[in-house]
Protein backbone atom coordinates (compact mmCIF):
# COMPACT_ATOMS: atom_id res chain seq x y z
CA UNK A 1 0.00 0.00 0.00
CA UNK A 2 1.47 3.74 -1.00
CA UNK A 3 0.98 6.52 1.20
CA UNK A 4 -1.66 7.62 -1.43
CA UNK A 5 -3.33 5.18 -1.51
CA UNK A 6 -3.15 4.81 2.06
CA UNK A 7 -4.45 7.97 2.41
CA UNK A 8 -7.39 7.03 0.28
CA UNK A 9 -8.44 3.98 2.31
CA UNK A 10 -8.58 6.07 5.36
CA UNK A 11 -10.62 9.37 3.01
CA UNK A 12 -13.33 6.81 1.49
CA UNK A 13 -13.97 4.93 5.51
CA UNK A 14 -13.98 8.22 7.84
CA UNK A 15 -13.93 11.17 5.21
CA UNK A 16 -12.16 14.15 4.59
CA UNK A 17 -12.16 15.50 8.16
CA UNK A 18 -10.20 12.56 9.75
CA UNK A 19 -7.60 13.29 7.03
CA UNK A 20 -7.36 17.21 8.13
CA UNK A 21 -7.36 15.47 11.59
CA UNK A 22 -4.76 12.92 11.30
CA UNK A 23 -2.96 15.35 9.17
CA UNK A 24 -2.13 17.66 12.10
CA UNK A 25 -1.82 14.61 14.37
CA UNK A 26 1.27 13.29 11.70
CA UNK A 27 2.68 17.03 11.92
CA UNK A 28 2.62 16.90 15.91
CA UNK A 29 4.17 13.17 15.77
CA UNK A 30 7.07 13.61 12.98
CA UNK A 31 7.70 17.61 15.47
CA UNK A 32 8.03 15.42 18.38
CA UNK A 33 10.41 12.89 17.01
CA UNK A 34 12.94 15.48 17.62
CA UNK A 35 12.72 15.25 21.22
CA UNK A 36 11.84 11.52 21.60
CA UNK A 37 11.80 8.04 19.78
CA UNK A 38 7.61 7.73 19.09
CA UNK A 39 8.00 5.08 16.13
CA UNK A 40 10.79 3.50 14.27
CA UNK A 41 12.59 6.49 12.21
CA UNK A 42 12.44 3.89 9.06
CA UNK A 43 8.74 4.03 9.76
CA UNK A 44 8.47 7.99 8.84
CA UNK A 45 8.43 7.37 4.63
CA UNK A 46 5.46 4.86 4.85
CA UNK A 47 4.12 6.73 8.08
CA UNK A 48 -0.01 6.29 6.82
CA UNK A 49 0.48 3.02 5.55
CA UNK A 50 2.56 1.65 8.02
CA UNK A 51 0.65 3.03 11.34
CA UNK A 52 -2.31 4.83 10.68
CA UNK A 53 -3.84 2.15 8.45
CA UNK A 54 -2.36 -0.36 10.51
CA UNK A 55 -4.39 1.97 13.28
CA UNK A 56 -7.68 2.79 11.76
CA UNK A 57 -8.12 -0.58 10.14
CA UNK A 58 -9.18 -1.76 13.83
CA UNK A 59 -12.74 0.46 13.00
CA UNK A 60 -14.00 -1.61 10.12
CA UNK A 61 -13.54 -4.73 13.38
CA UNK A 62 -15.42 -3.13 16.47
CA UNK A 63 -18.76 -2.65 17.54
CA UNK A 64 -20.96 0.37 16.96
CA UNK A 65 -18.85 3.29 19.48
CA UNK A 66 -21.07 3.24 22.54
CA UNK A 67 -18.87 3.05 25.64
CA UNK A 68 -15.44 3.23 26.34
CA UNK A 69 -12.46 2.23 23.92
CA UNK A 70 -9.09 1.24 26.31
CA UNK A 71 -5.74 1.17 24.62
CA UNK A 72 -3.08 -0.50 25.82
CA UNK A 73 0.74 0.64 25.87
CA UNK A 74 -0.38 3.64 23.22
CA UNK A 75 2.77 4.99 23.38
CA UNK A 76 2.91 7.71 19.89
CA UNK A 77 -1.00 7.08 20.47
CA UNK A 78 -1.21 3.63 18.25
CA UNK A 79 -3.88 3.12 17.62
CA UNK A 80 -5.70 4.95 20.05
CA UNK A 81 -5.27 8.17 18.92
CA UNK A 82 -5.96 7.34 15.37
CA UNK A 83 -9.15 5.44 16.29
CA UNK A 84 -10.30 8.95 18.40
CA UNK A 85 -9.29 10.89 15.16
CA UNK A 86 -11.38 8.50 13.00
CA UNK A 87 -14.05 8.22 14.72
CA UNK A 88 -16.39 9.00 17.43
CA UNK A 89 -14.95 6.82 20.21
CA UNK A 90 -14.37 8.20 23.59
CA UNK A 91 -11.13 6.78 24.14
CA UNK A 92 -9.00 5.79 27.07
CA UNK A 93 -5.11 5.78 26.10
CA UNK A 94 -2.84 3.72 28.83
CA UNK A 95 0.52 4.69 28.70
CA UNK A 96 3.07 4.73 31.73
CA UNK A 97 6.13 6.28 30.66
CA UNK A 98 6.59 9.68 31.33
CA UNK A 99 7.36 11.59 27.98
CA UNK A 100 4.47 9.96 25.94
CA UNK A 101 2.00 11.06 28.53
CA UNK A 102 3.21 14.08 27.83
CA UNK A 103 3.05 14.06 24.06
CA UNK A 104 -0.35 12.16 24.41
CA UNK A 105 -1.91 15.15 26.49
CA UNK A 106 -0.45 17.56 24.23
CA UNK A 107 -2.18 16.20 20.99
CA UNK A 108 -5.14 15.58 23.15
CA UNK A 109 -5.26 19.37 23.39
CA UNK A 110 -4.42 20.78 20.22
CA UNK A 111 -6.61 17.97 18.19
CA UNK A 112 -9.55 19.31 19.83
CA UNK A 113 -9.89 15.88 21.82
CA UNK A 114 -10.45 17.19 25.58
CA UNK A 115 -13.64 15.43 27.33
CA UNK A 116 -13.51 12.26 24.29
CA UNK A 117 -9.81 10.80 24.88
CA UNK A 118 -7.99 10.66 28.28
CA UNK A 119 -4.81 9.43 29.19
CA UNK A 120 -4.13 6.95 31.98
CA UNK A 121 -0.36 7.53 33.13
CA UNK A 122 -0.01 4.30 34.72
CA UNK A 123 0.36 0.26 33.75
CA UNK A 124 -2.71 -1.20 32.60
CA UNK A 125 -2.83 -3.88 35.76
CA UNK A 126 -3.81 -1.05 37.69
CA UNK A 127 -6.17 1.09 35.34
CA UNK A 128 -9.52 0.41 37.29
CA UNK A 129 -13.38 1.40 35.91
CA UNK A 130 -16.61 1.42 37.24
CA UNK A 131 -18.07 -0.31 33.68
CA UNK A 132 -16.53 -2.96 31.47
CA UNK A 133 -14.13 -1.42 28.15
CA UNK A 134 -16.50 -1.82 25.08
CA UNK A 135 -13.24 -2.77 23.10
CA UNK A 136 -9.71 -3.07 24.65
CA UNK A 137 -6.75 -2.73 22.06
CA UNK A 138 -2.77 -3.17 21.86
CA UNK A 139 -0.14 -2.70 19.38
CA UNK A 140 3.16 -4.55 20.24
CA UNK A 141 2.80 -4.92 24.43
CA UNK A 142 2.53 -8.26 25.01
CA UNK A 143 1.99 -12.04 24.35
CA UNK A 144 -1.71 -12.81 23.79
CA UNK A 145 -1.78 -14.63 27.11
CA UNK A 146 0.17 -12.37 29.42
CA UNK A 147 -1.68 -9.61 27.60
CA UNK A 148 -5.11 -10.54 28.45
CA UNK A 149 -4.31 -11.55 32.02
CA UNK A 150 -2.79 -7.72 32.43
CA UNK A 151 -6.52 -6.39 31.40
CA UNK A 152 -8.93 -8.64 31.88
CA UNK A 153 -10.54 -7.05 34.92
CA UNK A 154 -11.57 -4.49 32.40
CA UNK A 155 -13.65 -6.65 30.53
CA UNK A 156 -16.72 -8.47 30.37
CA UNK A 157 -18.25 -11.16 28.05
CA UNK A 158 -19.28 -8.60 25.73
CA UNK A 159 -15.50 -6.75 25.29
CA UNK A 160 -14.54 -7.07 22.40
CA UNK A 161 -10.51 -7.51 21.88
CA UNK A 162 -8.56 -6.29 18.80
CA UNK A 163 -4.89 -7.03 18.93
CA UNK A 164 -2.74 -6.42 16.02
CA UNK A 165 0.03 -9.60 16.05
CA UNK A 166 1.64 -9.41 13.00
CA UNK A 167 2.76 -13.12 11.84
CA UNK A 168 2.43 -14.79 15.00
CA UNK A 169 -1.50 -13.97 15.21
CA UNK A 170 -2.09 -17.97 14.89
CA UNK A 171 0.84 -19.03 16.68
CA UNK A 172 -0.36 -16.61 19.58
CA UNK A 173 -3.76 -16.99 19.78
CA UNK A 174 -3.32 -21.02 20.38
CA UNK A 175 -1.07 -20.16 23.05
CA UNK A 176 -3.68 -18.46 24.42
CA UNK A 177 -6.37 -20.81 24.52
CA UNK A 178 -4.54 -22.67 26.82
CA UNK A 179 -5.35 -20.56 29.70
CA UNK A 180 -8.19 -18.68 28.02
CA UNK A 181 -11.28 -19.84 26.70
CA UNK A 182 -13.89 -17.40 24.14
CA UNK A 183 -14.50 -16.42 20.84
CA UNK A 184 -11.10 -15.94 18.66
CA UNK A 185 -10.94 -15.06 15.33
CA UNK A 186 -7.39 -13.86 13.15
CA UNK A 187 -8.13 -11.38 10.75
CA UNK A 188 -5.47 -10.18 7.68
CA UNK A 189 -4.53 -7.04 7.34
CA UNK A 190 -5.07 -4.44 4.77
CA UNK A 191 -1.38 -3.15 5.35
CA UNK A 192 0.25 -6.87 5.48
CA UNK A 193 -1.44 -9.67 4.29
CA UNK A 194 1.27 -11.27 6.35
CA UNK A 195 0.24 -10.07 9.52
CA UNK A 196 -2.97 -10.56 11.52
CA UNK A 197 -5.16 -9.37 13.71
CA UNK A 198 -6.80 -11.13 16.84
CA UNK A 199 -10.35 -10.64 17.24
CA UNK A 200 -11.72 -11.90 20.67
CA UNK A 201 -14.74 -11.83 22.75
CA UNK A 202 -16.91 -13.61 25.87
CA UNK A 203 -13.00 -14.28 27.16
CA UNK A 204 -12.62 -15.46 30.35
CA UNK A 205 -9.75 -17.56 32.41
CA UNK A 206 -10.02 -21.29 31.63
CA UNK A 207 -11.15 -23.84 34.27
Amino acid sequence: MTEDEARSWIANRCGAHAIERLEHYVDLLVDEMGRQNLIAASTLATLWARHLVDSAQLLELAPSSTGEWIDIGSGAGLPGLVIALASDWHVALVEPRRLRVAFLNHCIEELGLVGRVTVEASKIESVRRAAPARVISARAVAALPQLIASAVHLADRETVWLLPKGSRAQSEVAEARRSWQGVFHVKQSVVDPDSGIVVASRVARRR
